[in-house]
């Protein structure tokens, strides 16, 4: 039976549209091939059917993917955009919100908007449709782009119960969000499809009052039904819009942007939603993303923090020559490895290893214009110098390793000088070989020796000296790591030329040692040492007996197990630290899921302390523990491991560094099994009913469980990016990681730290955690994680409920060491003065970019991590200052005085400030 008009309801608005996953089960080049074949059919439907409109999916990089093959289409895309037919951006990629930095998340939608732009405009709709969740200050990030609304369907707590509702950032800065119920980004997917069989009536009435009866619960204020007709990877039907027209329904086609700019803008009287969006009630939001593949989300920290903290103040402040491209090549990568099935490890083993190598590729940039840079600095620096540049915004100590040449005649300790003559006193790490060869040779073999020499290169080092004695028959050269002796290895063999008998052949190198020590360098700038003989005194010296360390700030007890205890200046007393565990996981990539009758092993069979340095600058020890881990699971089973235990060492290096307030750890092991979870236990100094994880532009609180309500198991694990706290411990980590707080009982009350998850599959159909497929069934061997694991931490006691500004410097000087590099200037040369950059104060003020913005300014970015109102204060050489958006486009004018500039900063804003050079 034919439907009436009346009967389907409030009018529906049809969204066509597609989900496109740049790289997933397939790799982005097959999966490109496809997005071709699809954009090639829409793009000449449009133009045939003056009707049809599309939404593509938020993210440029589906445009610019398809016009790398298909340049000659760009006017005619640019004419659908500009029509308003075809909506495009606002985001370059679809990024995962928890495994990227805030700095990343700003910098895909400025590159996204501005592609957007260049085709015509962009779609001024925060448009999320398949994140895994949403991180807290989402909002207050598209309000800074000029963005008020969005459009999310995964994390929505039960608490809404409408289409809409207001998002607020901890700042309170909201935007109007739009919720996709009932099948999120699909809600409408079959709606058109075979909408005819055999010449029977059409079923799309039906299925349109189908529809409408569903979401009508969701819109009680009789507004339009918003209809998103699509799917991952797919075109709309090629008949839509004559269906609609047959129809006779209230219906029509629309794009998302066009459907939004025809409702309220007001977050007036919608429920409100504070904060990030974590919850499983109506959906499954995929939580064991954040573990898979761990390597992946180490990589990604490294380059983030090399481009964003390293590569690009340094290029903005200290370079005269233009690092822009390298620069913006970096960022491409790092933006493109974002995408919600890339850095999250969710996708095939081939996808996978295309990720890595694209993080590396933004890596290798990142580092190649440090080197530029540094280089252009370090040429005014003496030879057996080194330069040391401080990448924070205050002045700060920080220990630096370093390779120094012995000045002649020292024999005893050494310390570093810097052009003031002020005395950093050096620990000598290793001593490096002085003879490099010594062996007799044929007099026939020694033009094959000689052509050992590579220029003026021998064994790495470069030869400064050489002579021939005939009498002893012996060749002797001297080698330093850098030289301005000429040298000719013609003069060589001349010397040689009527050579006979045996010839000893000696290499020499001069004395060199590794040493560490403790360099103060100004804010965002850089100061010069060098060694000299001498001895100066540590104030807070670190001192190690045994498997005990102690720097006057706190004492570590390693125990027989392993484990250790952390006693602080109060004599707080942590113990049992550091207590791994393993267990089984027959999950995913999607989801962690342990066997029925799970064998939890966190016991060693053996452990052995190994002194590795004794202060007084760096003290540490190895602990080596020795597990029988079981060899893998039993998918087909669901209910344990199977196999003969493997027997793994686990190395933990504790460390501790004069000066500093906490313990550094480095744990590695060769991880030779397989579906199993390893996690670091650390016991809290108190019960916390709450964590604190440091993520994007903000210091989120969580409880200890998680809302469900849909398919999925809704278990706390949580990602933090540079801290995780609770209970009087904060724990400061190098890249996104995965904890959870466990433990019933107050004196059992434990930080757990993922340090990795092995699985073998991208999704399983049978998912102890999780009653649907997240994804096709394929296996993924390499998801196993095979091999050597390195991971680094640091951990912190601290005072009060909350971390404070304690922890948020440790977590910044933790993360962000002192970079070095060597002098190549002169050996006669004087050490250059310091030099400051740019110096920003203010309690709870962090950092997280500087860069050149056109001729003469250089931006910063700058966010209050507290939840009370701060002023930041920055001080440099400029003249102008200006506030400006997150897109870099200046607006209100700030006084200057005396080359600093105040910045009042309400509880987790996030501020852009421009400053001019002066005159």
């Amino acid at each position: 039976m034919r439907l009436n008009p009346q009967d389907a309801g409030a009018e529906v608005v049809v969204v066509p549209h597609t989900h496109w996953d740049r790289e997933w089960y397939l790799p982005f080049q097959r999966f490109r091939l496809r997005l071709v074949a699809l954009l090639d059919e829409v793009v000449d439907r449009m133009e045939r059917d003056p009707r049809q409109c599309f939404t593509l999916d938020g993210q440029m990089a589906a445009v610019d993917d398809y016009l790398e093959v298909r340049p000659a289409h760009r006017d005619r895309i640019a004419a659908l955009v500009r029509a308003g037919r075809l909506a495009v951006g606002p985001w370059q990629i679809l990024h995962d919100e928890f495994l990227c930095s805030g700095e990343n998340i700003v910098r895909n939608l400025e590159l996204g908007l501005r592609r957007a732009e260049e085709l015509g405009g962009a779609m001024m709709v925060g448009y999320l449709p398949d994140q895994f969740g949403h991180c807290a200050q989402t909002p207050q990030i598209l309000r800074g782009a000029g963005i008020t609304r969005a459009c999310v369907w995964r994390g929505v707590p039960a608490r809404v119960r409408s289409h809409a509702f207001a998002w607020e950032a901890p700042d309170g800065t909201a935007v109007r969000t739009e919720y996709l119920p009932e099948g999120g980004y699909g809600n409408a997917a079959g709606m058109f499809e075979d909408a005819t069989l055999f010449g029977e009536p059409g079923l799309l009435p039906g299925r349109v009052a189908g529809f409408a009866d569903r979401m009508r619960r969701w819109r009680r204020d009789g507004g339009p039904l918003l209809a998103m007709y699509g799917s991952d990877h797919t075109a709309p039907a090629a008949d839509l819009a004559d269906q609609i027209e047959a129809a006779e329904l209230p219906m029509r086609l629309d794009t998302l942007a066009g459907y939004l700019a025809a409702q309220d803008d007001s977050t007036r009287d919608l429920p409100r939603v504070r904060g990030e969006l974590r919850s499983h009630a109506r959906a499954n939001i995929l939580p064991g993303v954040i573990s898979a593949r761990a390597h992946l989300k180490q990589a990604m920290g490294r380059a983030e923090r090399l481009v964003e903290r390293y590569a690009e103040p340094l290029a903005a402040l200290w370079y005269a020559g233009d690092a822009e491209r390298f620069l913006a090549m970096a960022w491409r990568r790092l933006i493109e490895v974002s995408c919600h099935d890339s850095v999250t490890g969710c996708g095939s083993d081939e996808t996978a290893e295309q990720v890595a190598a694209r993080m590396a590729e933004a890596e290798q940039i990142g580092r190649a214009v440090c080197d530029m840079v540094t280089a252009e600095l370090a040429a005014s620096v003496p030879v057996g110098g080194h330069l040391v540049f401080n990448p924070s915004p205050a002045r700060r100590a920080g220990v630096v390793v370093l390779d120094v040449p012995v000045p002649d005649g020292a024999s005893g300790d050494l310390v570093l000088r810097d052009a003031s003559g002020r005395v950093w006193p050096a620990q000598t790490l290793e001593a490096a070989p002085t003879v490099l060869d010594d062996a007799v040779h044929p007099a026939g073999d020694l033009p094959m020796v000689l052509n050992r020499v590579f220029g003026r290169v021998l064994f790495g080092q470069e030869i400064t000296g050489w002579s021939v004695s005939p009498a002893e028959r012996t060749l002797t050269f001297q080698v330093a790591r850098r030289s301005e002796t000429p040298f000719d290895i013609a003069d060589v063999r001349e010397a040689l030329r009527d050579a006979d008998g045996q010839w000893r052949v000696r290499v020499l190198a001069a004395p060199r040692r590794t040493v560490a020590a403790v360099v103060e360098a100004p804010p965002l700038g850089h100061v010069s040492v060098a060694a000299a003989a001498g001895s100066a005194s540590v104030g807070r010296p670190v001192r190690v007996d045994g498997a005990v360390l102690d720097n006057g700030l706190l004492r570590v007890d390693v125990s027989d197990d392993g484990t250790f205890a952390m006693r602080t200046p109060d004599d707080d007393v942590i113990d049992g630290l550091g207590r791994v565990v393993d267990g089984g996981d027959l999950g995913d990539t999607y989801n962690h899921a342990p066997p029925r009758h799970d064998h939890v092993v966190d016991t060693p069979v053996a452990t052995r302390v190994r002194p590795v340095c004794d202060g007084p600058i760096v003290g540490a020890v190895d602990v080596e523990r020795t597990y029988r881990w079981p060899r893998s699971g039993d998918p087909a089973a669901d209910a344990r491991r199977v196999g003969e235990p493997e027997d793994v060492t686990v190395t933990t290096r504790v460390e501790l560094r004069t000066g500093e307030p906490f313990v550094r750890l480095r744990i590695s092991f060769d991880n030779r099994c397989d579906d199993h979870r390893v996690r670091l236990h650390l016991p809290l100094p108190r019960r916390a009913g709450a964590s604190f994880a440091e993520g994007q532009f903000a210091v989120v609180e969580r409880g200890t469980t998680s809302e469900g309500g849909c398919g999925e198991r809704p278990v706390p694990t949580f990602p933090a990016s540079g801290f995780v706290a609770a209970g009087g411990l904060a724990v400061l980590l190098e890249h996104v990681t995965e904890y959870e707080l466990v433990g019933e009982r107050p004196q059992t009350r434990e930080l757990a730290l993922t340090l990795l998850r092995c699985v073998g599959y991208l999704s399983r159909d049978h998912n102890a955690y999780r009653d649907q497929p997240a994804g096709p069934q394929l296996a993924t061997p390499r998801a196993q994680c095979r091999g050597e694991r390195t991971v680094e931490m640091a951990i912190m006691p601290y005072a009060g409920e909350r971390p404070g500004p304690d922890v948020t410097a440790a977590a910044e000087t933790y993360r962000h060491d002192l970079l070095t590099a060597a002098g190549y200037g002169p050996e006669a040369a004087p050490l250059p003065e310091p030099r400051t950059g740019i110096e920003v104060e203010g309690e709870g003020v962090a950092l997280t970019s500087v860069r050149r913005r056109g001729d003469g300014w250089t931006e910063l970015r700058l966010v209050a991590l507290q939840p009370a109102p701060t002023t930041a204060v920055v001080r440099g050489a400029f003249g102008e200052a200006t506030r400006a958006d997150l897109r870099g486009r200046p607006g209100e004018a700030l006084p200057v005085d005396g080359g600093a500039v105040s910045l009042p900063l309400r509880p987790w804003e996030i501020a852009t400030l421009r400053v001019h050079d002066a005159a």
